[in-house]
């Protein structure tokens, strides 16, 4: 965390560094679940003396933004929090149209923030974006799976913060986490559809060279597209499940009937069909 402290001038007051923690969490620099330096570090960062720090960090925590674990340091608190509670969660996850309009909302905002990605990004938002892109090359030779869908979310978490908006990248972020806790879909199903896994990388490959081009038309279209791509191979593999489920059936009972009455056949008049 070198480098995302500075010095406070007028060290007699906890109110600078609580603004200074406030829009490091604000701009989604610190997120849920960093670890703040020590006190003993973080003071001498923002040259402050400890009390001072102590106060400021009361300050933080009693307003949910951070927690401290005795004996295992300070941390950012969940800012994201639960977006569904449990039995809602349980409830959409019954359901096939809350997924089709999880996707459609991601649609509109991916679409937005990777245009708005292609307007904004700076040099340094351009080189996390290609080194993301090469570690999910390279997941994709070694076919990793978990990797490649870490990967899948960095990305997409990375165009969200490299469109500079702080409503959106934290309203993307909380969509993410829906993601990763397979609320809507697991994204094993689709990874595992034929050809899906070198599809999804041209789409991310089209998506991240589309916003360091500074095309926004080109990235939106991308975005979209990709979303589009997402939805359809939900739909293929659900089909796919529910195909591979009746089969199953199928030969379960075929399979009994036949323990049952070995010489018989489907006709039961011991004719073999």
């Amino acid at each position: 965390m070198d480098g995302l402290f500075t010095r406070i001038d007028h060290g007699t007051t906890a109110d600078e560094a609580v603004r200074q923690i406030e829009f490091l969490l604000l701009d989604g620099v610190l997120s849920s679940g960093d670890r703040l330096p020590g006190e003993r570090e973080l003071a001498e960062r923002l040259d402050i003396s400890r009390p001072v720090l102590r106060d400021a960090l009361k300050e933080l925590e009693s307003r949910g933004l951070i927690v401290s674990r005795h004996g295992g340091g300070t941390y950012v608190a969940d800012l994201i929090g639960q977006v569904f509670s449990k039995p809602v969660a349980e409830l959409v996850a019954r359901h096939e149209r809350p997924t089709r309009d999880y996707l459609e909302y991601r649609r509109e905002l991916e679409g937005y923030a990777a245009a708005l990605a292609a307007r904004r990004a700076t040099a340094a938002d351009r080189t996390r974006i290609q080194g993301i892109i090469g570690r999910l090359r390279d997941a994709h030779e070694r076919g990793d799976f978990q990797a490649e869908t870490d990967g899948d979310i960095d990305l997409h978490n990375a165009v969200g913060e490299a469109a500079h908006n702080i409503i959106l990248m934290h309203t993307l972020r909380a969509c993410y986490k829906l993601l990763a806790e397979g609320i809507f879909f697991h994204r094993r199903l689709i990874l595992d559809l034929p050809g899906s896994r070198a599809n999804i990388l041209a789409q991310h490959v089209g998506i991240a060279e589309a916003v360091l081009s500074g095309d926004p038309g080109a990235a939106r279209r991308a975005a979209e597209m990709h979303i589009d791509y997402v939805a359809d191979a939900v739909e293929e593999a659900r089909r796919t499940l529910e195909r591979e489920a009746v089969a199953n059936l199928r030969k379960t009972q075929w399979e009994t009937m036949r323990a049952a009455s070995p010489q018989t056949g489907r006709n039961g008049k011991g004719n073999r069909t």
